[in-house]
Parts: structure tokens; sequence; C-alpha cells
């Protein structure tokens, strides 16, 4: 028994018809609203905020900060080398945060290779060069602290390069 509703369509009138609709979702998508994407390096601001002084650090040991607040675990590094977005007399103070940018597992850091890497499906970035994705599933960078150094050597965070795990907006 057939469905009285029921059509039959040949292939080619199958098949045309799908170009069709291809072609008009095209030209709905050129001609809809202006896209609205994120540079890849916008700046998130967030207040303010002392992690450390730079006495407080030894060159490829971390040390555990929370920025922007407490429900954001990140990680201040001394990389002893000039890096990407590094700060102090040396331009190799980085911060990062510390929860995995794919499903928010908290990270850990490899002082062999100088990665932050996630415990849950392998996500591995690099701390050298501004948190790029090295490995896994992750589809976007880690995001990287802005830092500024005062004359006394204290360490503040003052953003991040991108929207931390878990937070729907940039706004505390």
């Amino acid at each position: 028994m057939r469905c009285k509703k029921m059509v039959d369509v040949g292939r080619r009138q199958f098949l045309r018809g799908g170009a069709l609709a291809a072609a008009g979702a095209a030209v709905t998508t050129v001609a809809g609203a202006p896209a609205q994407a994120t540079p890849a390096n916008a700046q998130v601001d967030y207040p303010s905020s002392r992690l450390a002084n730079i006495a407080d650090l030894a060159v490829n040991e971390p040390l555990d900060i929370e920025y922007p607040d407490a429900d954001s675990p990140g990680v201040l590094l001394k990389l002893g080398t000039p890096v990407e977005g590094g700060v102090g007399p040396d331009g190799d103070i980085v911060a990062y945060s510390v929860l995995c940018p794919h499903k928010g597992y908290y990270m850990g850091y490899n002082a062999e290779d100088r990665t932050l890497n996630c415990p849950g499906h392998f996500s591995r970035f690099d701390v050298e060069a501004g948190g790029q994705q090295v490995w896994g599933h992750a589809t976007q960078n880690l995001p990287q602290f802005t830092l500024r150094v005062d004359d006394k050597g204290d360490i503040y965070a003052e953003g991040a390069s991108d929207l931390i795990f878990g937070r729907p907006s940039n706004v505390l």
C-alpha cells in the first residue's frame, strides 16, 4: 500500500532538486546578515589582578594562579628564553588558563617539552608559541593571559587572548 501523498521522483529530478536547494542555501548565506566572527587575536579584557612577583618564579617551574577569578585556574611560567607574549626583563614570563578549551579538563605542565597537556582527550598546547595547539581534539588555542610587570617586579594579568572554557561571555 502506497501513501497517497508520496511522489514518484526519478533520480535526475531528485538530484536537480537537491542542486537547486543547495544553490538557494548558498545565496541565502551570502546575501544574509554579515558574519560576526571574532578575530584570531581578540583581547578579552578582565580587571587587572596581581599574580606574583618575578622573585617568586623559578625557570621552568609552574606557579599556580587564579585569573580572572577563583573559578579560573591558570599557570604562570618563567621559561628562561624570550617567547611570544612574554613579559619581564627577559621577555620570558607567560601565563595561561589550565582549563582545556575542548572540554574543560585541568591540564598539567610538562617541563621537558614545555607543553600544557590535557588528560581527557590528550590535547597539547605549546607555551613557547602563545598556547598554540600542537595535538588533540581541541579546536582552538589555549587562552594566554595578557601580563604587565611594574617597576617593583610585580606581575599583573590584565586580560586574556580568548574566552576561557565554561564562560558564556567575556563578562565576570
